[in-house]
């Protein structure tokens, strides 16, 4: 079984540019590698369900109770299982753009305390242990501060499942906040991710340069696969 290479951030911190970086640059070493996104909007029922969720069909975010959210975006992966398991069965690596991650994040976000804990546990349960989805080798997480993510989420191409500028999760910045502070707590108490500071000294760092690293970190964790 291939390791999962988990690429996670909040929106707009280059998670979709630095997943591609990165398969293409393990494919050019002579490495099998395939890449999967999530959500699957335009494959999927209920990828398709999500891109309604995120353009406010349901209500706004703080209308649809974050359990309710997160069963979409683990149905999604779950109606994706088997093309999940059939690339980790054929490739050397998978390299995911959001997994697991994203759910905890973005819907314990929406909570505290003891409420998001039962629900960061109930995400777990259901994707992992219910769904028996498999568990990332690596998460690598892109930390960029709010302020810069939405001006890079101001410059993107437009998206296949939204016609506006920005979602309902992208437009909002305090939401946003939010989950990084989540991504910020997981990647700490989890010894299997690895922060990469987007930003240093105040300037937003090249995408050549951040998949450098991420590239000698991934290569790292290969390796020692290998052994």
């Amino acid at each position: 079984m291939a390791p999962l290479i988990v690429i996670e951030g909040i929106d707009g911190s280059g998670k979709g540019t630095q997943a591609k970086a990165l398969t293409d640059r393990l494919s050019e070493v002579g490495r099998r590698v395939e890449l999967l996104s999530f959500p699957r909007y335009q494959e999927t029922l209920f990828g398709h369900a999500i891109g309604d969720f995120l353009n406010g069909r349901f209500g706004q975010l703080n209308e649809v109770h974050p359990f309710l959210a997160s069963v979409l975006y683990a149905a999604d992966r779950y109606e994706s299982k088997a093309v999940l398991l059939g690339a980790v069965e054929r490739n050397e690596a998978v390299i995911c753009d959001r997994y697991v991650p994203s759910n905890l994040a973005h819907q314990g976000a929406k909570l505290s305390g003891v409420e998001r804990a039962e629900l960061l546990q109930t995400i777990q349960r259901i994707e992992f242990d219910i769904f028996s989805l498999p568990q990332p080798k690596l998460v690598v997480l892109l930390d960029v501060p709010v302020e810069v993510a939405q001006r890079n989420i101001a410059a993107k191409k437009p998206r296949s499942y939204t016609d506006k500028a920005a979602d309902l999760q992208e437009a909002d910045g305090e939401y946003l906040q939010r989950v990084r502070d989540v991504y910020l707590r997981l990647a700490d108490e989890n010894s299997n991710w690895y922060r990469v500071k987007s930003v240093r000294d105040g300037q937003q760092r090249s995408v050549a340069d951040i998949a450098d690293e991420i590239f000698e970190r991934v290569t790292r964790e290969l390796l020692t696969d290998a052994k």
